[in-house]
């Protein structure tokens, strides 16, 4: 059973909704917070203006009947004496909540005549003032009598800022809203000090922030649907190549033709690079599957020979005892045993072994190597300068070795050579005879496997057209190099460079020969087999 959201398509939409949904809940509960917060502020703000409307009445001593005060259904007013007790109150206001004083109408009327300013104690007249009064001019002190008499102006009181903002209710007209209240004072009066309570509705903000939520419980999940939506039909679209190159391997694979190719996009996206990548991939594979074929086949028409060689002349000899050819069986037999110890060796190279980190002279393995050659046609020549250390395996560079040196005696005309330098960072290694050469449009040819050029077409004298390959297979593998080219005297220079050995050298491990689209492997053999 499928499990659900497992396709690409339902998890993209999944994941972009569940992104878009928390971003959406965190902006909607911002938003209602900031439109709460600003409505608050701006009912705070009214409340304090009305409240000091109504302080300033009082402090300038106008009559506390005679107060004008807001509406009482959007900002309802309590007025409070020095006692705490109410003195006057909005009109219609049936209920009060949250100001302290739950009355809405005062004991008593409120007085008529305006508030008088505190009074202060009188100052007591001094004996100078007597004296003079007594002794002095009566003209003079009538005048002083006159202006001590003249009428004050009472001072008005002071009003203060809004002391606090409280939250409660208003009931007018059987109707029950929330109000914010500013608290002001009003000081330096008779009776004081004043307290004025003056209400801003709260019915907007609550309105507001209402209709905001439900617009958000409403859009938010249409929204997400759509988002949702959308991005299922983009993945879809997007991803509608990536099935055609699914289905376009599978049939591949069900098929076994590797001629076939998956789609390739007109875009210049990542999936347009998948499908070159994997028709390169399938590229490269076709040709490692054709280059195993022709090698399985080249193989086996390589061992047929000497087996059936090997057999006919056991045959004979059971026959005829007399006819039995054993050198010749011991020839085709030790031919047989080199070719499968160099299929054996290729099979090793194709699975990957490494080449090993041994550090050896590889002016000692030549000198080592053309001494025990005693039995060549030729005598190679050593030319040995001093010692030239690489890293590697001794066993694969002595099969290199041996099968330049074998491929030479085969060509050479009555010289062969071997040297062994050192160039820079690099040991280089050549091998050459005054042979006839090899052509310059075959010199990459010959390093393929089972290859021999036309003048090397006997079994007999040339060998199965595997050591070059083997022999370039190695030298890849400990980090260098092997090719051809002309030597002095004519014939054939095969020139291998390997990496001079450093106190601290790690081989690079290269990928096997039979891996997608390498280099056949190389090694023993012939170059003109």
């Amino acid at each position: 059973m499928r499990a659900p959201f497992s396709s690409v398509r339902s998890r993209a939409a999944l994941a972009a909704t569940a992104v878009v949904a928390v971003a959406l809940v965190a902006a909607a509960f911002a938003l209602l917070f900031a439109l709460r917060s600003n409505l608050t502020d701006q009912a705070a703000r009214q409340a304090d203006q009305f409240s000091l409307e109504v302080a300033q009445q009082i402090a300038n001593r106008v009559p506390l009947g005679e107060l004008d005060l807001p509406g009482s259904e959007d900002h309802p007013t309590q007025v409070l004496d020095g006692k705490g007790r109410l003195v006057v109150a909005s009109e219609d206001l049936e209920k009060i909540t949250g100001t302290g004083v739950p009355a809405v109408r005062p004991v008593s009327p409120p007085p008529t005549a305006a508030p008088t300013p505190a009074l202060t104690p009188s100052p007591t007249p001094t004996g100078d003032d007597d004296d003079d009064d007594s002794g002095g001019d009566d003209d003079s002190g009538d005048d002083t009598d006159d202006d001590s008499k003249a009428p004050e102006v009472p001072a008005d009181g002071a009003v203060s800022q809004a002391l606090d903002h409280r939250t409660g209710s208003a009931t007018v007209d059987g109707r029950s809203v929330d109000h914010l209240f500013s608290e002001r004072r009003v000081t330096g009066l008779a009776g004081g000090p004043y307290t004025v309570l003056t209400g801003s509705s709260l019915g907007p903000q609550e309105s507001a922030v209402r209709a905001t939520t439900i617009a958000m419980i409403v859009g938010v999940p249409a929204l997400l649907v759509v988002v949702g939506g959308v991005t299922w039909l983009v993945t879809r679209r997007a991803l509608r190549p990536v099935e055609g190159i699914r289905r376009e391997m599978a049939a591949i694979t069900a098929s076994e033709d590797l001629t076939r190719r998956v789609p390739e996009p007109a875009t210049h996206d990542e999936v347009a690079k998948l499908a070159r990548t994997t028709n390169e991939t399938l590229t490269a594979l076709e040709a490692s599957v054709d280059r195993q074929r022709r090698f399985v086949a080249d193989a086996s028409h390589e061992l047929r020979s000497p087996i059936a060689s090997l057999r006919t002349q056991l045959e004979v000899g059971e026959a005829h005892p007399e006819l039995l050819d054993v050198p010749g069986a011991v020839a085709d037999t030790v031919r047989l045993q080199q070719l499968a110890a160099d299929l054996l060796l290729l099979a090793r190279l194709d699975a990957g072994e490494h080449a090993g980190s041994t550090r050896l002279d590889l002016a000692a393995l030549v000198r080592e190597e053309v001494s025990q050659r005693s039995a060549d046609r030729i005598p190679v020549t050593p030319d040995v300068r001093g010692s030239a250390e690489v890293a590697g395996s001794r066993g694969q560079l002595a099969r290199v070795l041996g099968n330049l040196l074998d491929n030479a005696q085969r060509h050479a005309a009555g010289e062969v050579r071997a040297t062994v330098c050192r160039e820079g960072g690099q040991v280089v290694l050549a091998v050459c005879d005054d042979g006839a050469g090899v052509p310059e449009a075959e010199r990459e040819r010959i390093f393929e496997r089972f290859v021999r050029l036309d003048d090397a077409r006997s079994r007999d004298d040339g060998g199965a057209g595997l050591g070059l390959a083997i022999a370039r297979d190695v030298a890849h593998r400990h980090g260098g190099t092997l090719d051809v080219g002309r030597a002095g005297a004519g014939g054939a220079r095969f020139e291998l460079r390997l990496p001079a050995a450093g106190r601290e050298q790690a081989l690079p491990v290269p990928a096997p020969a039979s891996a997608l689209g390498a280099a056949p492997a190389q090694v023993l053999g012939d170059r003109r087999e």
